[in-house]
């Protein structure tokens, strides 16, 4: 049996960052992949990547090894509510960034993660539990067999909606410009991407309750994209499918607890968010990036499975990724709301915080370092 200082199990985008960011430190880290997809599908989503988790990415070496159309820049965010006169602009010369976040194509972004892996000599690809270390990570995702080994409940909240996926690609350029509504019952979401077309293509993220999506999925192509067509009033530009679609359930997500005696989870092992705001991946780097400061400050007398010290993560963790749920879930519920009333006073506070500068400054920020 080999031994190692931490085993990380689950090699997703998560699980491979926390590898590299504990390896930096010189320490030996026994990777444990997820099983291999075969014969599946292409993987077609992209990830809105905030600057604390490019930051992270620039410091493992990963984000400048990116083909430059597999990350694109938004300049702008346009949102829009229900009704006339709900809308949120938001921009990054007015928040004073360069960018408010990156659109990554995700099967990218895990190819080079998975070859910075390879390079590095203090991480070993190890497919079975023969293995010993004081720490092991769990990095899994919502359905973590770990976790659940440990006696670990997860307190889930399906919200009998569905997220539809897909590459278009439109008649107009996208101007590094994110489109959104926000309309009862559903959520759709417009990334400004380059792929396959420079400049005039977008990833899809549209969540609508699952009948709604089951006659969406069974559409053909072309009466998929009319249905486009008509959610988004043309704002975006003739709207045409470049890639198959892809279909998963939501749901809110949280463990019972992040850490113990010997073990932590990261990512979606520990928490699950709406993809309303673009947030979960950002959360999951977030929990990598606490991780690592936790362990690269502890005394040197203190093993890296001593609970106080994995409590510090629990710790830190535990605000931003609550307060993550409560804004993501708040929200759905509010554009859930179909009653004249609400419906009003939802659109006239959109309306209200788009005159409110400093206001949205502040919003950009906390989404800027979640």
């Amino acid at each position: 049996m080999k031994t190692f200082d931490v085993l990380v199990r689950g090699s997703g985008i998560v699980g491979r960052s926390l590898a590299l960011s504990l390896a930096r430190q010189g320490l030996q880290v026994a990777l444990r992949a997820d099983p291999v997809r075969r014969d599946g599908p292409p993987d077609i989503r992209a990830y809105a990547l905030n600057a604390a988790s490019v930051g992270l990415l620039q410091a493992l070496k990963v984000w400048d090894a990116l083909p430059a159309q597999s990350a694109t820049p938004v300049h702008d965010m346009h949102i829009e509510g229900d009704a006339s006169g709900g809308l949120i602009e938001f921009s990054a010369w007015e928040a004073r960034v360069g960018e408010l976040a990156h659109i990554v194509d995700a099967a990218v972004l895990e190819r080079e993660l998975a070859a910075a892996v390879r390079f590095s000599p203090h991480i070993t690809p190890v497919d079975d539990d023969e293995v010993t270390a004081p720490l092991t990570a769990l990095c899994e995702g919502k359905a973590s067999s770990a976790r659940e080994a440990l006696g670990v409940a997860f307190e889930r909240d399906d919200y009998g909606h569905r997220a539809i996926a897909a590459r278009l690609t439109s008649s107009r350029p996208h101007a590094n410009t994110a489109r959104q509504w926000f309309r009862a019952p559903d959520v759709l979401a417009l990334l400004p991407f380059d792929t396959p077309g420079p400049g005039r293509s977008f990833a899809l993220v549209w969540s609508l309750p699952d009948d709604r999506a089951d006659v969406l999925m069974g559409l053909e192509s072309r009466a998929f994209e009319q249905a486009l067509m008509e959610a988004t009033g043309g704002a975006a530009g003739e709207l045409q499918l470049a890639s198959e679609r892809a279909a998963w359930p939501l749901l809110r997500g949280t463990a019972q607890a992040f850490s113990g005696r010997g073990w932590v989870l990261l990512g979606d092992a520990a928490h699950v968010v709406h993809p309303l705001a673009g947030q979960g991946l950002n959360l999951g780097l977030a929990d990598v990036a606490a991780l690592t400061r936790v362990i690269a400050e502890r005394e040197r007398w203190r093993d890296l499975g001593d609970e106080k010290l994995l409590r510090r993560y629990a710790r830190a963790r535990l605000v931003p990724t609550w307060a993550m749920g409560q804004m993501t879930d708040g929200l759905l519920q509010l554009f859930s709301q179909s009653a004249p009333t609400v419906r009003e006073l939802r659109n006239r506070g959109m309306t209200l915080v788009n005159h409110l500068p400093p206001l949205k400054r502040w919003l950009t920020a906390r989404a800027l370092d979640s």
